[in-house]
């Protein structure tokens, strides 16, 4: 495993008390392998790869604790100055508002050829060159004339392509990209995720996707890991999540992604809002929002249970959710609320499990230990 975070916990002062933002997530991305890590604002997904790159602000954010292994090496015991010399390096991120992280005073070209001269010790003109040929790669049009171009130039989908040239000029074994489809177009959105994938392939590289979008992932991603309110509620590898999730949170995600082939139909949104971390529900943090939450939800966390190979749920009642999205798929019907099928083939979504619910012992649990945290 190129990667792996075990049981990481971050938290953040504030003056309304302690918010566990990350709360013992565990995952882990192997070579040349791309995860995406999927929720709503505020689930903790950004934090974690804050954490992980070694970026978060300090204070009011503190990592509490856990192991993030980059090589068999634990990141969070190294110094500062070894720390400098992963970031770019062996690990990159590529930020979601392009604009704001570009230097608005220094041309692209100029930042780019930072990268070479900082870290490569490369003069000047050598750098530039690298600079141009970095921009040729991510798709900009006459980069050898607009490399001394500045950032509001761009327009917003080239900007993302400036962002991903400069996380790859020092050709890291992995790439953790935040969002990085925000704020663009449909079109635009999807050049950027073919290009990342691209890229992905010519390297080997590994990738981390980070995103509150179903629709971006599915087809880049080789697996997705699920987060909600400080915990990661589901594992699995992309089309098993697509074919028939195993979380009523992720059905219901897949469930609010809009449909061509369902005109007419209400679009299905799920109940109320993410909890206050400083207040999170007791039991499963979803049962507020959950459509077939039971009394042991609100009492009792419960662990990733194993549903099957290389899956996981955190779900007191998983067969339920995993056998009605089954039998809806096999009949072709659209229950529940809305639709979600399998990446690129148009698929119905899960409706209601029939018959009685098992208990929360039911399938062989696996502990907490691969769960998820907190604030985007």
């Amino acid at each position: 495993m190129l990667l792996e975070v075990r049981d990481l916990q971050v938290e953040f002062r504030t003056r309304d008390g302690v918010s566990r933002a990350v709360n013992g997530v565990s995952y882990g991305v192997a070579e040349g392998e791309t995860l995406a890590v999927l929720g709503e604002s505020g689930s903790g997904k950004s934090v974690t790869a804050q954490a992980v790159m070694g970026i978060l602000d300090s204070p009011p954010g503190r990592i509490a604790g856990g192991q993030v292994l980059f090589r068999g090496r634990d990141l969070l015991t190294l110094k500062e100055n070894e720390r400098r010399r992963v970031r770019g390096a062996e690990i990159a991120m590529i930020f979601q508002d392009a604009l704001s992280a570009l230097n608005p005073v220094l041309s692209v070209g100029a930042q780019l050829a930072e990268m070479y001269t900082v870290h490569r010790g490369l003069k000047r003109k050598e750098a530039r060159a690298k600079a141009v040929e970095l921009m040729e790669r991510v798709g900009i049009p006459a980069a050898a004339e607009r490399v001394g171009d500045y950032p509001h130039q761009f327009s917003g989908g080239m900007r993302q392509r400036i962002m991903i040239a400069m996380a790859l000029a020092l050709e890291p074994a992995l790439i953790i990209a935040d969002e990085p489809t925000t704020a663009l177009d449909v079109t635009v959105q999807a050049q950027v995720m073919e290009l990342l994938a691209r890229l992905r392939d010519e390297t080997g590289m590994a990738l981390i996707l980070i995103t509150h979008d179903l629709g971006v992932v599915a087809d880049v991603a080789d697996r997705i890991a699920v987060m909600y309110a400080g915990r990661i509620v589901e594992t699995a590898p992309v089309h098993d999540i697509y074919r028939a999730p195993a979380h009523p949170y992720t059905r219901g995600l897949l469930d609010s992604v809009p449909r061509l082939d369902q005109k007419g139909h209400e679009l299905y949104a799920i109940k109320g809002l993410p909890p206050n971390l400083q207040r999170i529900p007791a039991g499963c943090a979803f049962h507020p929002r959950c459509p077939i939450a039971r009394d042991v939800c609100r009492t009792d966390v419960p662990p990733l249970y194993e549903v099957g190979p290389g899956r996981r749920s955190a779900c007191h009642f998983w067969p339920e959710t995993l056998a009605g999205a089954a039998g809806a798929n096999s009949t072709g019907g659209a229950g529940g609320a809305g639709g979600a099928g399998e990446p690129g083939d148009g698929g119905t979504s899960a409706g209601p499990a029939p018959g009685p619910a098992p208990g929360p012992g039911t399938g062989p649990g696996t502990g907490g230990g691969e769960e998820a945290g907190g604030r985007d």
